[in-house]
């Protein structure tokens, strides 16, 4: 197996875009990544998507990006795991690199959720959870996760304020990054007095529907200083991991077994601990889902999360900085693309390259990227070569 590298990253604009479409937008964070390498060939595509069908009306999307790349003719698929297709489709690009199997490979996710109303991405994004059983009796994804947050309160004291802390830190981060869908400075007491969603989860407790795309370039490290114009990130160790989809089918709804299973093969593979990680970009659609998350991770023990926010550890220069670049809650959650541009912030704060958001000097940083409630979890982590 050979060593790989991350040589370009790129996002799109993120936001409510109206005058772009699935391809412009691949296009926009595409162009981005390539231009910070110096390859003349893309060798394999690999594209990140939950459901262009349902929220775009565009399935084929191996054969769409290849197309409007321009790169026809080059071996492309699709990867799909909900929430998490943009880590699996990572994966597998580094994979093909890893084998020997090509020596440039393109991987974008992408997602155009705006196209449609409120009522149909709600039926979009719920194709995520068990239609049989949770959706047939009316859950929907804020449901659920307020199931999670209430028994997490109930069983650890887990509180409303911790809560807010973390959608309040996240759109602090937010605010320093361009690309951003909202540049919006916000309190506790504005999370708490928003929108009832479904009790204990606000308005602003959640994650928003979001146009964007992110884009990577791998090559094998031994070619990166070749490949690349800028300092190469290694991938240190890829983990992947699933779960039983429906809620009630867990023994405990307050663990993410797909995250820890999927955290422990990727710090073996890296030969790390949770401590030697600098900085996490973690799966943040629901406030309770990042605090449930570093537990899963072990940047806290279990039952903990909530303190380590309110601690002040996981905002930028603390013991663990989480979600730099706003999270899902702030940055957007373009579900396909989420997973791949968790990675381009790791790429460019690795390279020192993040502005205001910069941590001090990281030499290794963790994706934690999921679908549904946590039916599948991936957790990439990238290093300093």
């Amino acid at each position: 197996m050979r060593e790989v590298a991350v040589i370009g990253a790129g996002m799109s604009r993120w936001g409510e875009l109206w005058h772009q479409d699935l391809r412009d937008l691949s296009c926009e964070a595409v162009l981005k990544a390539l231009a910070e390498t110096k390859a003349d060939r893309v060798d394999s595509i690999h594209v990140g998507c939950m459901t262009g069908g349902l929220f775009a009306g565009q399935e084929h999307l191996a054969s769409v990006m290849a197309d409007c790349l321009g790169f026809a003719g080059v071996p492309a698929s699709r990867s799909e795991s909900a929430c998490a297709s943009g880590g699996v489709a990572f994966k597998a690009a580094y994979a093909e690199v890893a084998a020997g199997l090509c020596d440039v490979a393109l991987v974008v996710g992408v997602e155009k959720m705006t196209d449609v109303g409120g009522d149909e991405a709600t039926y979009a994004l719920g194709t995520a959870a068990d239609q049989e059983y949770e959706c047939y009796n009316g859950a929907t994804f804020p449901g659920l996760y307020a199931m999670m947050a209430v028994r997490h309160m109930h069983e650890f004291g887990t509180t409303r304020r911790q809560l807010s802390q973390v959608a309040v830190k996240n759109h602090s981060n937010g605010l320093l990054n361009p690309e951003a869908q909202y540049h919006a400075k916000i309190t506790a007491e504005e999370v708490e007095s928003s929108a009832h969603v479904a009790d204990p989860l606000r308005l602003l407790d959640c994650s928003p529907i979001t146009d964007g795309a992110a884009a990577l370039v791998l090559c094998p490290l031994d070619m990166a200083k070749k490949l690349g114009k800028k300092a190469p990130v290694k991938v240190l160790a890829i983990g992947h991991a699933t779960d039983t989809i429906a809620l009630h089918s867990r023994k405990d709804v307050c663990r993410l077994a797909a995250v820890e299973k999927a955290a422990e093969r990727a710090y073996k593979a890296a030969s790390l601990k949770p401590e030697d990680i600098d900085l996490a970009e973690v799966h943040d659609c629901f406030t309770i889902a990042e605090i449930m998350v570093t537990e899963a991770l072990g940047f806290a023990r279990r039952g903990e999360g909530g303190k380590l926010v309110a601690s002040g550890a996981t905002a930028i220069g603390g013991k663990i900085p989480v979600n730099t670049s706003g999270g899902l809650k702030s940055k957007g959650h373009p579900v396909g693309a989420t997973g791949v541009a968790q990675l381009v912030e790791l790429a460019v704060q690795l390279r020192g390259e993040a502005g205001g958001r910069q941590v001090k000097k990281p030499s290794a940083g963790l994706a934690q990227n999921m679908g549904g409630t946590g039916g599948s979890s991936i957790v990439s982590i990238l290093g300093v070569a």
